[in-house]
């Protein structure tokens, strides 16, 4: 009996210990990586405007230095395509596209970090949505968000980017989208250049159109 009673407070303790460290590490993982980045491919982060990436030293910087020059080896990785919906009810395909850099945005209207960027996208697209597409891609999974639901809330802010939706989770499930708003920017051949997971700036947002498209 006292034996056990001696037991219990160490197995208590190594519980504690194993939360501790499990939190402590997913702290470290997560805190060198922020939704105001952009993803490249190949894993590299570009940081937006007013944020310094980290310096690395000694071998470190070597090994860095021999992985991004493998990396600018390999190549481009082509955008997997998708079917979503226009408001009419008819299908639209990714590749349809291609030809023009892409900005493509899955967002759902009772997501807050979604409508907080959205007024950039609007701005972003009323200025080259002629020479930029983008593709507003809603998640409609007809409960929590619905084409009626979705197409309300464009029509009440008055939003002037194309809106295609996601009925079919066609988009979603190949982009294995698991968090809301994610973005991806994708060049005007198709390939997949970067992304962001989380609500980004103008700032961010405009670095991103800076990789795939240039005015000359």
């Amino acid at each position: 009996m006292n034996k056990d009673k001696r037991i219990l407070p160490i197995i208590i303790l190594v519980l504690v210990l194993l939360v501790g460290g499990a939190g402590f590490l997913y702290g470290r993982l997560s805190s060198g990586y922020s939704p105001q980045q952009l993803q490249v491919q190949g894993g590299e982060q570009v940081p937006a405007a007013g944020v310094s990436p980290t310096t690395q030293s000694g071998a470190g910087a070597e090994e860095s230095g021999e992985e991004e020059a493998s990396e600018t080896g390999e190549e481009n990785v082509q955008a997997p395509d998708f079917t979503v919906y226009d408001a009419d009810g008819n299908a639209v395909k990714l590749s349809d596209f291609f030809g023009k850099p892409i900005v493509l945005n899955f967002w759902a209207s009772w997501c807050g970090p979604c409508q907080s960027e959205m007024p950039d996208f609007n701005e972003a697209w009323g200025k080259l949505g002629e020479d930029v597409q983008f593709l507003m891609v809603n998640m409609t999974d007809g409960s929590r968000e619905t084409v009626d639901s979705a197409s309300a809330f464009i029509a009440e802010k008055a939003y002037g980017f194309p809106v295609f939706y996601d009925t079919g989770m066609d988009a979603a499930m190949t982009y294995s989208v698991y968090s809301l708003p994610s973005t991806y920017f994708i060049g005007a051949d198709g390939s997949a250049v970067a992304k962001a997971t989380g609500a980004i700036d103008a700032e961010t947002l405009q670095t991103g159109i800076d990789m795939i498209y240039s005015e000359e």
